[in-house]
């Protein structure tokens, strides 16, 4: 794989169907050289956790009146065109995508490569694998951890690192395969969810964290129950 795109998100969370994207970065590769970068950040139309900015250095400020989700993804889309895709841990990153893409109606199918995958396979005594324990076995400088644009920058030295040393020995681990991820359209939060919602803030007086314009149908429901777990229902 001599040209591809290296991907790497910043996210609120671990799972696609209820967290959201807040930083892209994607890096276009051909022969082992850079051509081209994507970069952003998202604002994911919700509070970021603490947890989140303390890991990334993204706080709320940051990602305020930056593009939502529908214009980033759609960028990172085109600028990936037919490219295959390179990543560490890469089944996170193409979900996150593909749940978006997925709830925009646009289709997203890729084939790619995973260094995560690699390098258990031909490293297999190392006590960790993750992106920067293997940066700093290869010595692979970077700027800023937890960013996505150095983040992507970094796998794409580490594979490039891996495949001089490996691909020889083990050429089948260096053959881009397809990207399977299973992904149903999540439809918007109905009208009276969004209303229900509204009443059970007015009343309970809570400072919600996401926009109910934002919500799926999922993420409404799960928003209910958490309100009225933590609330109680509305008393007339």
């Amino acid at each position: 794989m001599r040209e591809y795109v290296s991907l790497d998100l910043e996210t609120t969370g671990l799972e696609p169907k209820n967290d959201r994207i807040i930083e892209i970065g994607a890096v276009k590769i051909k022969d082992g050289r850079v051509q081209e970068t994507y970069s952003l950040l998202v604002d994911p139309q919700m509070k970021i956790p603490e947890r989140i900015t303390e890991l990334t250095g993204i706080s709320n400020d940051m990602v305020a009146g930056k593009p939502f989700a529908e214009e980033a993804v759609s960028g990172l889309l085109e600028f990936c065109g037919e490219l295959p895709l390179l990543g560490h841990n890469l089944r996170f990153d193409y979900g996150f995508v593909k749940h978006s893409a997925v709830n925009m109606g646009l289709v997203f199918e890729k084939r790619g490569m995973d260094t995560l995958k690699i390098a258990r396979a031909v490293l297999p005594d190392l006590e960790s694998r993750s992106l920067q324990s293997l940066r700093q076995y290869y010595h692979i400088p970077q700027e800023e951890a937890h960013r996505a644009l150095e983040d992507a920058l970094t796998t794409f030295h580490l594979y490039e690192k891996l495949r001089e040393e490996f691909e020889e020995d083990h050429p089948e681990l260096f053959a881009p395969k397809e990207l399977i991820y299973k992904v149903k359209r999540q439809g918007p939060a109905t009208p009276a969810q969004k209303r229900y919602l509204q009443d059970l803030v007015k009343y309970h007086r809570i400072n919600l964290d996401v926009k109910l314009e934002s919500l799926t149908k999922n993420e409404a429901s799960r928003l209910i129950d958490r309100i009225l777990g933590t609330y109680g229902r509305i008393v007339r």
